[in-house]
């Protein structure tokens, strides 16, 4: 063949991907997906993950079980990836609180929590997904899900501690212990108060919060007082 003959060939035609009314085949999927979560997070933030079923989602998102399985394998795995999508949420709106909050260790710390506890009191649907089903469904364990979730929330208390605090007046060693003590402190409030009905105000959790930080900070303090003397 030579290179005329080549250049004489059509030029094979790409694939198009199939459409519906103008939606591409991947799209459609991506929005089923979505509205399997959004169905989810209704379902199992009203009723509790182990009281739903399969049938009862899909007929939440008004899809059929085919399309379930589409996007995840099972219960466990749509459960997984609104944890995930929820927590993510969840973190952006409290850094973003804390960053708005300005330099003062006392506002970073009350904006923080404040949009902690707010976020939970408005969607009880998130409070319990979160803080409720999500420590007793093996698969978050088993996957390390929870875990990661945690690292995430210790990570977060670590960073502001450094920021507030950058000359290292405590070991980075303590500091990370510190703040995954912290964070297991706030966690144990937060189921508390949502397994309870939200029964106590924000004002009155919020300031059972504050008072483990404030003793960190003024304990953070002496010791910076000390390292300048």
């Amino acid at each position: 063949m030579t290179a005329e003959d080549t250049h004489l060939m059509p030029t094979p035609k790409k694939s198009k991907e199939r459409q519906f009314k103008g939606i591409p085949l991947s799209e459609r999927k991506r929005l089923r997906r979505e509205k399997l979560i959004e169905a989810g997070i209704q379902c199992y933030g009203t009723q509790g993950f182990f009281a739903v079923t399969v049938k009862d989602v899909c007929a939440e998102a008004k899809l059929t079980e085919r399309y379930f399985y589409e996007s995840f394998k099972k219960s466990e795995a749509l459960f997984q990836s609104i944890f995930e999508q929820l927590v993510q949420q969840l973190q952006l709106t409290i850094g973003t609180a804390i960053l708005n909050a300005g330099p003062e260790p006392l506002a970073m710390i009350d904006a923080g929590l404040n949009a902690l506890l707010t976020t939970l009191k408005q969607d009880p649907r998130i409070a319990r997904i979160i803080y409720i089903d999500a420590m007793l469904v093996k698969e978050l364990h088993n996957q390390a899900t929870l875990r990661e979730a945690m690292d995430r929330f210790d990570d977060m208390i670590f960073q502001a501690i450094n920021a507030l605090f950058p000359e290292k007046t405590v070991a980075s060693a303590n500091t990370s212990l510190v703040a995954t003590g912290l964070n297991g402190y706030v966690t144990q409030v937060a189921i508390r108060w949502v397994s309870n009905g939200f029964k106590e105000s924000i004002e009155d959790v919020l300031a059972s919060c504050r008072v483990v930080f404030l003793s960190l900070i003024r304990l953070l303090e002496k010791h910076q007082q000390l390292h300048h003397a």
